[in-house]
């Protein structure tokens, strides 16, 4: 499949896909990922979209390897068409050294911003003014993944070229956990958001500790979909 982020992403899904206990479900996801409908994909293929369901479901046998190289070349084939931002994506986390379930996204901008356009953008609760209004980026987190896998030192790194960025954590509860951990590096992010929680779960030191540290707080419980569709669309 050649190489680049396309070639490792291709070989991502289909190994994913391969090793699935349910490849018809696996392949739902990424299609959906992807924002790819059953019909633009069958057609791009070039057969019935009641094939692309009939996989999907389960009511056809698993697909072979071929099959799933043919549907994950039309799932990328489809994105570059549209401006490549899902391979654009994958390929700004293997260049930061991380894998893509840790973190989910990561960009710098052109241009400072100001933090509120961004939390605007997700549509996040901002709960604490930071000392710092503008940020030059993004990271985006899957919180257990992220303390469960990796060191201080790798924590610190995923604030990627700049302290200057906000840090979105996904997969909470209540969000004490990625707010601890990220007190063994210094300096903090600009800001953070905390995603799939709302005020009223919200760790109650939380707001506290963002003031004692001087970074802006959201929570956001926008769906990570539309999270990231919104911060690719950002200038």
């Amino acid at each position: 499949m050649g190489e680049g982020p396309r070639a490792e992403l291709a070989e991502k899904i289909a190994g994913e896909v391969a090793l699935s206990d349910d490849p018809g479900a696996t392949l739902r996801k990424w299609r959906t990922d992807f924002d790819v409908t059953q019909t633009e994909l069958a057609e791009k293929l070039d057969i019935s979209s009641s094939v692309i369901s009939d996989y999907e479901s389960g009511r056809r046998d698993s697909p072979g390897i071929a099959v799933v190289r043919r549907i994950v070349t039309g799932l990328l084939d489809i994105d570059e068409r549209r401006g490549g931002s899902r391979i654009r994506q994958y390929g700004r986390v293997l260049s930061a050294g991380f894998a893509s379930d840790v973190v989910l996204d990561l960009r710098e901008y052109p241009a400072a911003m100001p933090v509120d356009d961004v939390f605007d953008a997700i549509d996040a609760n901002g709960l604490v003014e930071g000392e710092r209004d503008r940020i030059t980026g993004h990271t985006v987190i899957d919180s257990v993944e992220a303390i469960q896998r990796l060191s201080s030192e790798e924590i610190f790194n995923l604030y990627g070229q700049s302290t200057s960025r906000v840090l979105v954590f996904t997969g909470l509860t209540r969000g004490e956990s990625p707010l601890v951990a990220q007190r063994v590096v210094s300096p903090t992010p600009n800001a953070v958001v905390l995603h799939g929680i709302d005020e009223d779960d919200l760790w109650e030191h939380a707001p506290d500790l963002a003031r004692v540290d001087g970074f802006a707080l959201a929570t956001c419980t926008t769906p990570l979909d539309d999270v990231l569709d919104d911060l690719s669309s950002l200038p």
